[in-house]
């Protein structure tokens, strides 16, 4: 248990820095769809999920392969050094190419008039890709104050710097032009609109980079062409495995504008209106995000342990993971309504895809929680296999049911797609785990509490909905939550 309440601190302090600097940032948004139009803010995400991917792309794995190899090398800072030069090198490479080739990426992301969007975005990833190491590096040393200190700063300064452009600068244009001119007017101002949220990014980014000096310095960097062949061999699957994985969590933004070439304007606002509302079920994916950071170095330090401890704290990660998760989603579903002031009229047409995506970010939860089996036997292929085979299935949900569906609702399409594919690989996992590496998972508890939250759900959600007073429907739905958390605590004690 001792194990299970420091993963539980340390989830927690990942969790401050991912969830209250992710809730920050999702705070832009109402700034970002009330000041610009679906088909511009369509734009946004669309950029942003290219960026996911090539960030994982531009990781390849040596993330995991870090903590893997660092955990039972006996030098942990030839393990660190070589990662970094690694990533460094491939870095600098991607930065490099895409400043040679910006004209035909542009077009290629039919952004031909925007290419400054996509060189701004291509050396924001590549520094974000490079600074993952000696994040992964404050993890491994158990630094989470300094890592969530440095993320709190990322987040209040792009926030910052968010609201300085797309809100200062005009008001200050307009009433003394003279203090801002000499750098407002140069990409065209007021008028270069969504560019300045970009413009903020990269700052931010380089602000990120020179704090982590300190993990940058001060060590002598030794490159191990033999120990980075290992954690390649290692680390490879996983590259293959993130790709479709990320690919699979951003599908919706990045396939829609090439499924409608006739109608871009179309396309861009039906982008717009899903990737806001899938920002309001963020908040599962904070989490499993935080829980993520703290649950790596967790399972590949308690592997060296031996008898049922290590067994036992495998379990429990999973179910608290699970008890937490449905807390969230009833949360989220629970207070919809007050959710959804923060995003304009105009975006709610795309609210239904908030409970489709929450339950299908606690499937890719729960799958990830079950990832283990794979990592502690050294089988990542499988891992490839599986987020592949989630990518296919996503890729065909959605080249079917997006088009079937059509402008403007065709998002929805994208919605059940990721739902589908992620409770197969959920399930597929579950599978391969037992036949590979058995672990005692207390499934029938879990399902029940998952039915429990699903009534209370239901119930909230119709039963006691009283739309002419609302103050009722929110006490009764708090009063249910607290039912939920009662519940679950007093079957945890009588075990």
């Amino acid at each position: 248990m001792a194990g299970i309440k420091a993963l539980a601190k340390e989830t927690a302090i990942y969790g401050l820095s991912s969830i209250v600097g992710r809730f920050l940032n999702w705070c832009l948004v109402p700034l970002y769809v009330y000041i610009f139009k679906p088909a511009e803010y369509g734009i946004v995400s669309y950029l942003y999920s290219f960026t996911a991917v090539a960030l994982v792309i531009l990781n390849y794995g040596m993330e995991t392969g870090f903590f893997r190899f660092a955990g039972k090398h006996e030098d942990s800072k030839r393990v660190y050094s070589t990662s970094l030069m690694s990533v460094g090198m491939t870095s600098a490479a991607f930065i490099l190419l895409i400043s040679l080739f910006i004209n035909p990426v542009s077009d290629a992301l039919k952004l031909p008039a925007h290419p400054d969007y996509v060189w701004m975005l291509g050396v924001i990833v590549a520094l974000d890709a490079f600074s993952n190491i000696p994040f992964a590096y404050l993890r491994f040393k158990k630094k989470a104050v300094r890592f969530a200190s440095i993320k709190f700063l990322n987040v209040g300064l792009n926030i910052g710097l968010n609201l300085f452009f797309l809100l200062l600068c005009p008001w200050l244009d307009r009433h003394c032009p003279q203090s801002i001119g000499w750098f407002y007017h140069i990409p065209g101002g007021e008028s270069y609109g969504i560019g300045w949220i970009f413009v903020a990014n990269f700052i931010t980014t380089l602000a990120v980079l020179i704090c982590l000096l300190p993990q940058l310095t001060g060590f002598r960097y030794i490159f191990d062409r033999t120990l980075l062949r290992q954690m390649l061999r290692y680390s490879w699957p996983l590259l293959i495995l993130g790709v479709a994985g990320i690919m699979s969590q951003n599908m919706g933004q990045i396939i829609i504008p090439y499924l409608f070439p006739d109608d871009a304007e179309g396309a861009r606002a039906m982008v717009g209106i899903y990737g806001a509302n899938i920002k309001i079920a963020i908040v599962m994916v904070m989490f499993t995000q935080a829980f993520r950071y703290a649950y790596e170095p967790f399972i590949f330090a308690r592997d060296k342990a031996r008898g049922e401890d290590k067994t036992r704290a495998y379990c429990d990660a999973m179910k608290f993971f699970v008890i937490f998760g449905l807390f969230i989603f009833l949360a989220v579903m629970y207070y919809l309504p007050v959710l959804k002031r923060f995003v304009s009229p105009a975006y709610w047409p795309g609210l239904d895809v908030v409970p489709i995506m929450m339950v299908a970010e606690l499937c890719m939860g729960i799958a990830f929680n079950l990832s283990l089996w794979y990592k502690l036997t050294d089988r990542t292929v499988w891992g490839m296999y599986l987020s592949v085979g989630c990518f296919l299935v996503m890729l065909a949900l959605n080249l079917w049911l997006v088009p079937l569906i059509g402008i403007p609702g065709g998002y929805m399409g994208s919605a059940w797609a990721a739902l589908v594919s992620y409770f197969l690989m959920m399930a597929v996992s579950l599978m391969a785990g037992r036949h590979y590496y058995p672990l005692p998972y207390q499934w029938r508890r879990m399902s029940l509490y998952a039915l429990l939250a699903g009534a209370l759900w239901i119930c909230g959600e119709y039963l006691l909905n009283f739309p002419a007073h609302m103050w009722l429907t929110y006490a009764s739905r708090t009063i249910m939550l607290s039912a939920y958390l009662g519940i679950v605590i007093k079957c945890e004690r009588r075990r």
